[in-house]
């Protein structure tokens, strides 16, 4: 069902996203800030991500909330700033979000529980959030896994059906 996947380009679960996408050659994009701003300075070009005509995080969150099908946001506790905020726009705009806390789920059980919810909720642009490097030094490596792993069993359930 994932035919793309966006995130902001920030440093942590943005990065860790685009990652994915491009281990599993799945196309990826999403919109970021004037500048290609990062906490760590401009996203480099390997990542396809379009820049906003302004310089603020907030613009470019609603963009990619508004341009896919559901939002994907990763934590370890609550939703905090930018989270928050991605969490709020998915309700404002009617989009399936889902909060994943990783100080209540496993890896594993984090990646079933994602693999489930974007079948149910047909994501094809999958957007996914989360905390900056900067806030959570872990947040890039578990959320490499868990969408990795997710996306292998969402795409094996639908090659299964063939």
């Amino acid at each position: 069902m994932i035919k793309r996947i966006v995130s902001g380009g920030q440093t942590g679960a943005d990065q860790a996203a685009l990652d994915v996408a491009l281990k599993l050659h799945i196309p990826h994009g999403g919109w970021i800030p004037k500048g290609r701003l990062t906490e760590a300075g401009p996203l480099p070009k390997k990542y396809r991500l379009k820049e906003m005509p302004t310089a603020h995080y907030q613009d470019r969150t609603a963009q990619n909330v508004i341009d896919s099908h559901g939002t994907l946001i990763v934590s370890h506790g609550r939703l905090t700033g930018g989270s928050a905020f991605t969490r709020e726009k998915a309700l404002q705009y009617g989009r399936p979000w889902l909060h994943i806390d990783l100080n209540h789920l496993s890896k594993g059980e984090a990646a079933r529980k994602v693999a489930a919810w974007i079948q149910e909720n047909r994501v094809e642009v999958l957007n996914v959030a989360g905390p900056r490097k900067s806030r959570d030094p872990a947040i890039y490596e578990d959320v490499k896994e868990i969408l990795e792993a997710a996306c292998v069993l969402v795409l094996g359930r639908e090659k299964a059906r063939f």
